[in-house]
C-alpha cells in the first residue's frame, strides 16, 4: 500500500492528507478519519446480499499502516464509525481495536452510531460525544453553519467527476472551505457524493497511488 500525503495549513496547524481517505493532525497526533460504516458487509449479508468480508479486512488493514506510519496518540472518527448496530464485523473490529491499547480512541457520534451502553463498552471508547472541540477546531458529523469554529466533518462521502475525451473519472476527495475541512469516507464500500459538496473550496483528490489539488 502507497501512502501519499499532502500537507495543508488550517489556522496555522499543519494537517497532513493522505490518499489513504485520512488525515493526520500533527500538533495534537490525532489521525482522523470519518465514515468507517463498520458492520455495513455483515448487514447485507444478513439481508441476504452475498458480499465478502475482506472489504472491511481491507480497511482494518489501512488503518493499522496508517497507525505504523503515523504513530498517532488519539484516534479521532468524525462520525458513522457503524452502520447498523451491533454484529459479526463489530466482533472484527473491536478485535482489531485491543492491538492498539495506548491509542485514545474518539468517536463523534454520527446519524448510524447507534449504541446501547453494551456495545458502547465492547467499543473500548475513550471519548463519545456528538461534537469535540480541540484548540479552536470542533469535530463534528455533518457541517452546522450556526458554530463559529473551523469545522472538520464527514458525512457526505464527497468526489468529484474529472472529465476526460474517454470517459468521465470519479474519484473521493477532501474539501477545504474557509469554515471546514470535510473529510472522504475512509471505507472503501461507499458511495460518492459529487453534488451536495461545499462550493468555493479546495478539492484534494486522490487515487490508490497520489494526492492532488484541482
Amino acid at each position: 500500500m502507497n501512502i501519499a500525503v499532502k500537507n495543508i495549513t488550517i489556522n496555522s496547524q499543519v494537517f497532513t492528507l493522505t490518499n489513504q481517505r485520512a488525515a493526520f493532525w500533527k500538533k495534537e497526533k490525532a489521525l482522523i478519519l470519518s465514515d468507517l460504516h463498520i458492520g455495513k458487509t455483515a448487514h447485507f449479508r444478513k439481508n441476504g446480499i452475498a458480499l465478502a468480508n475482506h472489504i472491511m479486512k481491507s480497511d482494518l488493514e489501512r488503518l493499522s499502516v496508517l497507525i505504523e506510519y503515523f504513530q498517532p496518540e488519539k484516534f479521532i472518527v468524525v462520525g458513522d464509525l457503524l452502520h447498523a448496530g451491533d454484529n459479526s464485523d463489530v466482533d472484527e473490529f473491536c478485535s482489531w481495536r485491543n492491538q492498539y491499547p495506548d491509542l485514545h480512541f474518539y468517536l463523534i457520534k454520527g446519524n448510524h452510531d447507534r449504541l446501547s451502553a453494551a456495545l458502547e463498552k465492547k467499543l473500548c471508547l475513550n471519548f463519545k460525544s456528538e461534537i469535540l472541540t480541540i484548540d479552536g477546531f470542533t469535530f463534528i458529523h455533518d457541517f452546522d453553519k450556526t458554530l463559529p469554529e473551523f469545522q472538520i466533518t464527514g458525512h457526505i462521502h464527497p468526489g468529484v467527476v474529472l472529465n476526460s475525451s474517454v470517459k468521465n473519472i470519479r474519484l473521493p476527495c477532501f474539501v477545504q472551505t474557509e469554515k471546514q475541512l470535510l473529510l472522504p469516507a475512509f471505507s472503501e464500500f461507499t458511495g460518492l457524493d459529487t453534488k451536495n459538496i461545499p462550493k468555493g473550496g479546495k478539492f484534494f483528490v486522490f487515487t490508490d497511488s497520489e494526492i492532488h489539488e484541482i
